[in-house]
């Protein structure tokens, strides 16, 4: 479903060279949960965006549903983005002035979808991650789980085949982290949808099917998740 080539990602920062990504290759299947673990500065984050559309390498392919990214016109990623990707952030990135039940309609808005009609789907959205009664509030007057959960049916509002999700506890409470951890446990579906979460967390990872350990830009390894009830693991040493 989606996969990186021997992907390398490098960043000019002043006179040296930052080479966040060296030679990463992954592929990743449908109806897959994947957790991509590592330290701050590993190459996480770097190496999600890529495979969301985000950014581009330097060097080495990236593919979706087995089409090449550096193949697709502009306007064909944008539209890759806006269709088929739901993205979940660390800091949830609602727009303050809208009520969560037009933060979850906006990806249908920007895709020509009028009010009414887009409306329908995000308060659907929002009944899913238990949040319909908070539909008239906005960002302001919900607490950090709250607002993840909205981001979370805005990034379900399309029906995405995928679902990225960088840091998304990484501002939450562990209580309320738990709670977004198996609502995020939910989204896969067999065959169909896949789940790729960015975390430096390692309790955090024991919710993926298969754990990436990326250090220094590279994969330094890779395991199964054997026993998801315990959520208990042992971070491999590089």
């Amino acid at each position: 479903m989606m996969e990186a080539k021997d992907v390398t990602k490098h960043y000019p920062q002043g006179s040296r060279i930052v080479k966040a990504l060296q030679g990463v290759s992954l592929r990743i299947e449908a109806g897959e949960f994947i957790s991509i673990m590592g330290p701050s500065g590993s190459g996480k984050s770097t190496l999600m965006h890529l495979m969301g559309a985000l950014d581009t390498p330097t060097s080495g392919e990236v593919y979706f549903q087995e089409r090449a990214l550096h193949t697709m016109s502009d306007r064909e990623l944008s539209a890759l983005r806006r269709t088929r990707i739901g993205f979940v952030f660390q800091f949830f990135n609602l727009l303050p002035t809208l009520k969560a039940v037009e933060n979850v309609a906006l990806p249908l808005l920007l895709s020509g979808i009028g009010r009414t009609k887009a409306l329908i789907p995000a308060y659907e959205g929002l009944e899913r991650v238990g949040l319909l009664d908070r539909a008239e509030h906005f960002p302001d007057q919900m607490s950090g789980g709250e607002m993840q959960r909205v981001a979370i049916a805005r990034a379900l509002v399309i029906n995405p085949i995928a679902v990225l999700c960088d840091e998304p506890t990484g501002n939450l409470d562990s209580k309320t982290s738990e709670e977004i951890l198996k609502l995020l446990r939910k989204l896969p579906e067999p065959g169909k949808r896949s789940v790729v979460m960015v975390t430096h967390d390692a309790h955090a990872a024991t919710y993926g099917d298969r754990i990436i350990h990326i250090r220094d830009g590279k994969i330094d390894a890779e395991e199964l998740v054997k026993d998801k009830h315990r959520h208990a693991i042992t971070v491999p040493h590089a």
